[in-house]
Formats: C-alpha cells, sequence, structure tokens
C-alpha cells in the first residue's frame, strides 16, 4: 500500500466516521444499549466462527516467533470469548455518560449555567495482539457517544475481524450507523501513519501495545494522545505487611498473566520485614516457575539470578521479576520514581501511616494497598471494559472508560439577560 492510498483509505473511514459521530452524539442511551447486547448475542452465537479467525492468528504468530506470553494475549477460546459478551452486557448495562450534569451553578447576572458532558468525536485505537481490544474500544467508544476507527496489530486480524463484524451487527439491530465502529482492513504500516496524522478526522488516538508502538505513536502523532508507555508495576511488601497475604498477593501479582500491563515486574521488600519472616516470598516465585533478577543480600536466596541494573525499571511482560531490598517506605518511594512509568504500584503494609506515605509520595495513575497488581483493570473498576490504562496527566488517568472517553461544554440560560 503506498502512503497516498494509505491516506486515501484513512480520509474515507474519517469522513463516515464524523458522520455517524453526529448522529451517536444524539443517540438515546437505549439505543446504544440495545446495539451493545445484540453485538454481545452475536459474538455468543459466531464462537466458532470466532475461534476458527484466531487459529489463524495464532499460526501466523508462531511462525513469527512470538512469545508464549505474547501468544496467550492472542489466544481466543469459549470462555475468553464469553468473557468478551459479558463486559459487553456490563458496559451497555452502566449509566450513559453524555448528557450527564457534571456541575451546575447559578450567577448574580441571572444566568443559570451548566458543565455537561459530551463525546469527543472521533477516536483512533491503535493496537497489538489483544483481539478483546477490539470489542472493548468498540464498546466503550459507543457508550460514550463516539465513532471510532480500529486498526489492530498484524497478528490479531483475523480474529479482530471476526469481533469487528458482530459489533457490526449490533449497530444494524439497534438502526444505528454501521460507521460508528470502523476497522482498518490491512496490516499495512502506512495505514497507521495516516492515522496518525489525520488532523480534522481523528480527534484523539488511543495506542495500545508495547512500548515501540507507543513511542512511535506518541513521536509522529498530529492528534491528542491518550498513552502509557509501559507497565513497569511495582509491589512494595512493607516492614508491617501480613507475611501470608504478602505471600500469595506477590505470587499472583507476577504468574497470574505474565502479558499484561498490570502484571507486577519489581519486587521491593524492607529489609526489616526479612529480618522478622525471612525470603519465604522470593521461595515461592520460584516455585511458581519465575525467575528472580535479585540484588543485594536478596541473590542469596538459592534459585535466584544477580540483578543487573538493567533489570530495574524495565517491563520483562514475562515469568521474570527483579527483586531489591529495601530501607522503609520512603526507599520504596524512590525508587519507583526513578525507575517507574507511573502505572500501577502496590503496597503490602498492615500500617495506616506507611500506606498513606506511599500514596502522598507516589504520582502513578493506580496505586493500590494489600491488593495485587492485575487488578490494573477497566473491568476490575466496574467499568466494563477499558481502552487501556493511560499514564499522562492530561484528561484522562488510569483505566480509560466510557466517562473519560467524554468532554463537556457549558450551557447557560437566561430570561433576557443582558451584560452591561
Amino acid at each position: 500500500m503506498t502512503t497516498s492510498d494509505a491516506q486515501q483509505l484513512i480520509v474515507t473511514l474519517g469522513e463516515a466516521a464524523r458522520m455517524a459521530a453526529i448522529e451517536l452524539a444524539q443517540a438515546p442511551a437505549p439505543q446504544k444499549t440495545k446495539a451493545l447486547n445484540a453485538a454481545a448475542d452475536a459474538l455468543v452465537a459466531g464462537k466458532a466462527d470466532v475461534i476458527a479467525a484466531n487459529e489463524q492468528d495464532l499460526e501466523f504468530a508462531r511462525q513469527k516467533g512470538l512469545s508464549d506470553a505474547m501468544l496467550d494475549r492472542l489466544r481466543l477460546d469459549h470462555a475468553r470469548i464469553d468473557a468478551i459478551a459479558a463486559s459487553l452486557r456490563e458496559v451497555a448495562a452502566q449509566d450513559d455518560p453524555v448528557g450527564q450534569v457534571i456541575a451546575e451553578w447559578d450567577r448574580p447576572n441571572g444566568l443559570h449555567i451548566q458543565r455537561v458532558r459530551t463525546p469527543i468525536g472521533v477516536i483512533g485505537v491503535i493496537y497489538e495482539s489483544r483481539p478483546n481490544v477490539t470489542a472493548d474500544a468498540a464498546a466503550l467508544a459507543l457508550k460514550s457517544g463516539n465513532a471510532v476507527i480500529l486498526r489492530g496489530g498484524s497478528e490479531s486480524l483475523h480474529s479482530s475481524a471476526a469481533i469487528y463484524a458482530c459489533m457490526v451487527q449490533g449497530l444494524r439491530a439497534a438502526g444505528l450507523p454501521e460507521a460508528s465502529v470502523q476497522m482498518v482492513p490491512t496490516r499495512d504500516r502506512a495505514a497507521v501513519s495516516a492515522m496518525l496524522g489525520a488532523q480534522g478526522l481523528i480527534d484523539v488516538i488511543i495506542p495500545r501495545g508495547g512500548k515501540g508502538l507507543v513511542g512511535l505513536v506518541q513521536a509522529e502523532a498530529r492528534v491528542p494522545v491518550f498513552a502509557h508507555l509501559e507497565g513497569i508495576c511495582h509491589i512494595y511488601v512493607d516492614a508491617a505487611a501480613d507475611p501470608e497475604k504478602a505471600r500469595c498477593v506477590v505470587v499472583n501479582a507476577k504468574t497470574r498473566r505474565t502479558g499484561i500491563c498490570g502484571a507486577a515486574e519489581c519486587l521491593l521488600i524492607d529489609r526489616a520485614f526479612l529480618a522478622a519472616h525471612g525470603d519465604a516470598i522470593l521461595r515461592d516465585l520460584i516455585e511458581a516457575g519465575v525467575e528472580v533478577r535479585a540484588s543485594d543480600e536478596l541473590a542469596e536466596t538459592p534459585g535466584t539470578v544477580a540483578a543487573g541494573e538493567e533489570d530495574f525499571g524495565k517491563e520483562f511482560l514475562d515469568m521474570i521479576i527483579a527483586a531489591k531490598p529495601v530501607d522503609g517506605v520512603d526507599q520504596a518511594i524512590a525508587h519507583i520514581r526513578r525507575f517507574g512509568s507511573q502505572h500501577t504500584e502496590s503496597i503490602l503494609t498492615e500500617d495506616d501511616a506507611a500506606a498513606a506515605r506511599f500514596f502522598a509520595g507516589l504520582d502513578s495513575a493506580i496505586l493500590m494497598r494489600n491488593a495485587s497488581t492485575q487488578f490494573a483493570d477497566g473491568g476490575e473498576f466496574g467499568m466494563g471494559a477499558e481502552i487501556g490504562i493511560a499514564t499522562g496527566k492530561m484528561h484522562a488517568r488510569g483505566p480509560v472508560g466510557a466517562e473519560q472517553l467524554t468532554s463537556f461544554k457549558y450551557l447557560v440560560t437566561g430570561d433576557g439577560t443582558i451584560r452591561t
């Protein structure tokens, strides 16, 4: 595909999306709800087709030499398809954010002012590997009254197309324009560049993928971007941590699914905790099959691998974790400030003061206490789904759900009111 062909493709999709967005912005909530539930029905009914498409993608990915963790991100089965359908229904059941009054007040001059949620317009989503993003992004955009243009990864082309077809069935069933959700029908990278330069057609770009993709988007985009570069998530075991809770949470945070951005990549353990409870957490990780790259006295635990400086601040997305001892919560905070990506950090402690210090001292998008970092997920936050975890500080932070896909406008009412 030539650059000119790619640009023309995105212009065609973008112009159709802008027309659809006008209608979507005024669509009543029940109509959008009907579309999402009908899409969920179509997905469940079409499981066999989706799984067959996914098998094509898995074979393509194996030939490319993708890691087991990346294959896991790509793989769909009956349970995962049911989970995608359940997410669609959960988004459908949520309150419609469009038209919500955020604030209202009266002025001495007689004006009544309301700040009201309104759709952003057209959203471009560029993502890798995980085909469920096709449904998540489409559902959240639709719920918030936005049209969306989806550009999935080359590895998930067939799976994403099968899921996209179900979303279109939902739109038809509800009588909404099919251009409300569109998919870029090519693996060619030229289409990505065309999306990034589509000023006046796409209002915001949301990349969801690895550091390479997100860095490219942030460097080349000429439209606003909601993004995070990496999920370098830390879990800190404080001196006052409950040892049994800590053992359970740390293993879950690392091993439940290693290929997601909420997987813990660095373990910090207070030396006071080590003195009181030993290295059982490290031994648990090793027994679970995790390669523990440990520094200082933690490297004395049998089965660990000596950590290098490069192992801290690294997103492994695999059964690997960096581990380091620290002296207290302030040293843990200093380490995270240096090596973190402002995604998700968790403190394990029974000390309220330590937890408060951790929460106040860090500015990551998500901070947790006595909970696994694997909960860094819009579905787990009650949003039904997410388009991604935003780590920037403008507009959207943390799991990006339907509410964060809205802007706002002011509605001002007077009674023949004039300004003197």
